[in-house]
């Protein structure tokens, strides 16, 4: 999704700066953009949003001289068997998913500060609203479940996004947050088993899109006049699988003031970072 949403970027004239945790990876990913838009403005960066030193090095590099106007916090992992940790000892799809996120645009603040209307869009997932998605246990120390740690993973980032938006009102930088519907694309390597490669065969042309498609909602909340600093948007087709891109609900107490600030502060303190605002 997030070098379909680059290739549209780049094919409407703007300058994009790809991150990647490999610069082999990096490389590709340049070649196959430039091979379809020949005189796209590219630029890379090695960024692990896994680890704290690297998020800190990359930011830092760009916040010294770059001006940001979109910010795309895209990186997602999913379905982790087993329970691993980050190079900082954070479960490790949380730790990617929501504190890398949150230490990146830290980091990047200056930077985003710099445009005359910047937009931070913050890629989440349908699983938000999951039940399994409570905030509690946020590391899964006590118990960890693939699916249930990346559902918190991805109501981290809606409840990240809310008390981002009412952090920075009244200034300059827009926060919103999207779930892309279903796509198939290398977010589900980690799918395991033979009932996983059955469900994925039947589903694959019934329900899961494109990852052009899938890359939609991040492209209208990047660039729509009726975005709302705070919303949250995704696809309006059917179960919001996929279509055109619209407000959605958000998931159940995840605007609540009192939940982001506990989530902020839980971050702070994980990461060290504190945001400059």
């Amino acid at each position: 999704m997030g070098l379909e949403t680059a290739r549209v970027l780049a094919g409407h004239g703007a300058r994009v700066i790809l991150a990647g945790r490999s610069q082999t990876k990096l490389d590709e990913a340049f070649a196959d953009l430039r091979a379809d838009r020949p005189d796209a403005r590219l630029d890379t960066l090695v960024l692990d949003l896994g680890s704290l030193a690297s998020i800190a090095a990359a930011a830092s590099r760009l916040a010294a001289t770059e001006t940001i106007d979109l910010l795309f916090n895209n990186a997602g992992v999913m379905n982790v068997p087993d329970r691993h940790t980050t190079a900082d000892g954070f479960e490790l799809t949380v730790g990617t998913n929501h504190l890398g996120h949150f230490a990146l645009t830290a980091g990047l603040l200056p930077a985003l500060r710099r445009a005359e209307a910047a937009r931070v869009v913050t890629v989440s997932a349908i699983a938000a609203t999951w039940r399994g998605g409570r905030l509690d246990d946020l590391m899964s120390e006590q118990r960890y479940g693939a699916m249930s740690a990346y559902a918190k993973s991805k109501r981290a980032s809606v409840v990240f996004t809310q008390e981002l938006a009412r952090r920075l009102a009244g200034t300059t930088i827009t926060a919103v947050v999207v779930h892309p519907g279903s796509a198939l694309t290398n977010l589900q390597r980690h799918s395991q088993g033979l009932m996983a490669r059955i469900v994925i065969a039947m589903t694959r042309n019934i329900v899961m899109g494109s990852p052009e498609g899938a890359a939609w909602p991040s492209l209208y909340a990047a660039t729509s006049r009726d975005v709302a600093s705070g919303g949250f948007y995704g696809p309006a087709g059917r179960d919001q699988t996929s279509g055109t891109p619209k407000s959605v609900a958000l998931p159940r107490g995840a605007d609540d003031p009192a939940t982001g600030v506990r989530l902020w502060t839980e971050s702070e303190r994980l990461t060290g970072v504190r945001f400059a605002i």
